[in-house]
C-alpha cells in the first residue's frame, strides 16, 4: 500500500516467542515451499516459510489458504499480528498473507515494486526476527536499518530492495492486512479463512 512515506515505525511488539519458534525451525521447513522464489525473480535468495497464502488469479475476489507453517508457527504469529492490527488499524479486514522470509547471508533483493494490485490494497508488515549491522533495506532510494523488537509497516508501491553483506542470514516476520472494506468480492472460503485466522 502507498502510505505516503517509505516505511511507518508501529512500535515495539512482544515478538520473543514468535523469534523463538521460527529460529527452531530446520533446513527442511525452510526449503519445503519455493513458490515465491519460482514466482518472484526477485526472491532468488530467499527461503520462506508460509502460513497464509492468497490466491489472487481472480482479483478482486481472493482465496486465503493455510499452509504448511500455519500449523508449525500460528500459535505464536497469530498474537503478534493481532497486537499489530490492534494497535495500528481498523479492525475487521482480512490477513491473506503471512510468512517468515529468510535472506540468505550475502543475499540480496533486487529493487522492484510489489505490482499486483493486492499489495496495494494491503498495509504489509514487517517484524524484524534476526538482523546485523550489514542488512540495508532501500526505500525508495533511502537506506534504512530496521530493529529487533520493533514492527514497520513498509511503502510496497515504492521501489525497494534489501542487502545483506553480512555473515548471517535476516530473517522477518511478514504479513498483509487489508483493511475493511477493501476486498469487496471475497471468495466465502476467504471470509471463513479470514475469521479461523483470527483477523
Amino acid at each position: 500500500m502507498d502510505i505516503g512515506v517509505p516505511y511507518r515505525s508501529l512500535g515495539r511488539v512482544d515478538m520473543e516467542a514468535l523469534g523463538a519458534a521460527i529460529l527452531a525451525q530446520d533446513d527442511i521447513a525452510w526449503n519445503e515451499n519455493v513458490q515465491r522464489q519460482k514466482d518472484y525473480e526477485v526472491h532468488e535468495q530467499t527461503r520462506s516459510i508460509v502460513l497464509l497464502f492468497a490466491n489472487v488469479e481472480e482479483w478482486p475476489a481472493v482465496e486465503v489458504s493455510r499452509q504448511p507453517g500455519w500449523d508449525r508457527l500460528s500459535d505464536v504469529a497469530v498474537p503478534v499480528m493481532h497486537e499489530i492490527i490492534r494497535n495500528g488499524y481498523p479492525p475487521g479486514g482480512t490477513i491473506i498473507r503471512a510468512m517468515a522470509a529468510k535472506l540468505l547471508a550475502g543475499g540480496r533483493i533486487i529493487p522492484h515494486r510489489d505490482s499486483h494490485p493486492s499489495f496495494g490494497a494491503g498495509h504489509r508488515i514487517h517484524v524484524p526476527i534476526i538482523t546485523n549491522p550489514r542488512v540495508r533495506f532501500m526505500i525508495d532510494g533511502r537506506p534504512f536499518q530496521f530493529e529487533i523488537g520493533q514492527a514497520y509497516e513498509i511503502n510496497n508501491q515504492k521501489v525497494h530492495s534489501v542487502m545483506n553483506k553480512g555473515a548471517a542470514d535476516r530473517i522477518n516476520f511478514i504479513f498483509d492486512y487489508v483493511p475493511p472494506g477493501a476486498l469487496p468480492a471475497r471468495a466465502a472460503s476467504a471470509r471463513a479463512e479470514a475469521r479461523r485466522a483470527g483477523s
